[in-house]
């Protein structure tokens, strides 16, 4: 059973409202607690793809000397950056006291009692993408602050299809049909996503579960991924694999793997985040100029993706939570959000900043992105996300390697599914 942390004492902290651990006995790796709740902090991320994260932070440095922050950036790879926190939480450190953390790990991160509730009422909610906040909630609290969002896009060849006539694909047919007809004749390979099995491999099939009309599970909490949709949604992505117009080597792609295969000029189609977007037109990329970027296909019409990107929180053990939430507060601002976009390539959570004519010639998948954001749905939230993800990705790898069949692979996921989550909820 994994050790849950009281949170001992609330506190009333400048611009956000966060409850914070005083807690005894913790090993300390930082200042000790102060009594006003402020001094020097440490930001745990992911690796920083684009580098904009250390000038973004060094603008607050200059300003906050007596509260300047740390960087740590962990690998690249989201389950490693989780493993590392999970760890560091569970042992109550303080090591990290603000953390860039995976929306889907909201859920566990704040059952678990790691991390302090955030007080709703100090944040721009009007200004925020109405589907960003319920990312960071949990049994109806908010516990983190929405920093970036992200919705899954179809980058494909505009050069190539705009040479054939032929329109992006809407539907699964259409990409089906593409793909394999366009990467024989131009000698290329036709679609990718991320099908090594892990977090990404989740996203995608979860993403293609939901396009076919289909869930993991229904709003009660019941395990439904033996429905037809589902089946339908599973054959749709091996029999690419089968019959070649999803490459073998896709079965190995994380997002950087598939996005180099595409800024190489390997692949016609890729399913990847949007921050693919401003390194594939950099000089230097085989692609510039050459690519544009639509909303998923589904099997019927566009398709329903997953909600992803990060939320802020506080480290329930943090010695500084004061200046955790003015940090915080910093980073949520509308001119951060605006240089997540143009300096980090990420999405914000500002919803003007999708409408802003200026932005959206600088990045003309912008309208694509918000309307990708706007259907895309929340992942599962569970304490147990961790272990769902892991049994996803674990027996649909299996399906797609053909060491399986759909419909075994999925009545095999519903019995690891249903036992996961009745561990907990009997």
């Amino acid at each position: 059973m994994r050790r849950v942390w009281t949170v001992g004492r609330t506190l009333i902290v400048g611009v956000l409202l966060v409850a914070a651990c005083a807690g005894s006995g913790v090993r300390s790796e930082v200042s000790p607690v102060t009594s006003d709740g402020r001094g020097p902090l440490t930001l745990a991320t992911g690796r920083d793809l684009t580098g904009y994260l250390s000038d973004v932070l060094a603008d607050w440095n200059r300003t906050h000397p007596a509260e300047r922050v740390d960087l740590v950036e962990l690998p690249e790879a989201a389950d490693e950056v989780h493993a590392q926190m999970q760890d560091s939480l569970r042992e109550g450190s303080r090591r990290f006291d603000v953390l860039n953390i995976d929306v889907a790990w909201t859920a566990e991160f704040a059952g678990n009692g790691w991390i302090a509730p955030v007080d709703r009422s100090r944040l721009p909610v009007g200004r925020l993408l109405p589907s960003v906040l319920d990312t960071a909630t949990y049994e109806g609290r908010l516990y983190a602050v929405p920093y970036v969002t992200n919705a899954g896009l179809l980058f494909y060849r505009k050069d190539i299809l705009d040479r054939e006539h032929l329109s992006p694909p809407r539907t699964w047919r259409e990409l089906a049909d593409q793909a394999s007809a366009l990467s024989d004749k131009y000698g290329m390979q036709g679609y990718a996503g991320q099908f090594l099995p892990y977090e990404g491999l989740t996203v995608n099939v979860t993403e293609a579960i939901q396009s076919a009309g289909g869930s993991l599970t229904d709003h009660d909490g019941r395990v439904t991924v033996t429905s037809p949709e589902a089946r339908e949604a599973l054959d749709f992505l091996t029999s690419g694999l089968r019959e070649g117009w999803i490459p073998q080597e896709a079965l190995t792609y994380k997002e950087e793997n598939s996005r180099l295969a595409f800024e190489e000029g390997k692949l016609l189609f890729l399913r990847n985040w949007p921050y693919v977007h401003a390194l594939a037109s950099a000089p230097g990329s085989a692609v510039a100029g050459k690519f544009a970027a639509v909303p998923l296909p589904g099997l019927e019409g566009p398709g329903t993706g997953v909600l992803g990107g990060s939320n802020l929180a506080v480290n329930a053990r943090s010695a500084h939570p004061r200046s955790a939430a003015d940090l915080m507060t910093y980073l949520l601002s509308e001119d951060v959000q605006r240089r997540v976009l143009t300096e980090g390539g990420l999405p914000p959570v500002w919803a003007p900043l999708y409408e802003d004519p200026a932005l959206i010639r600088r990045y003309p998948y912008l309208p694509a992105l918000a309307e990708s954001v706007r259907t895309a749905r929340v992942r599962l939230k569970s304490v147990d996300y961790e272990q769902v993800s892991l049994a996803v990705a674990a027996v649909t790898h299996g399906a797609l390697a053909q060491r399986t069949t759909p419909a075994a692979a999925l009545d095999r996921l519903d019995r690891e599914l249903r036992d996961i989550l009745a561990s907990r909820h009997p």
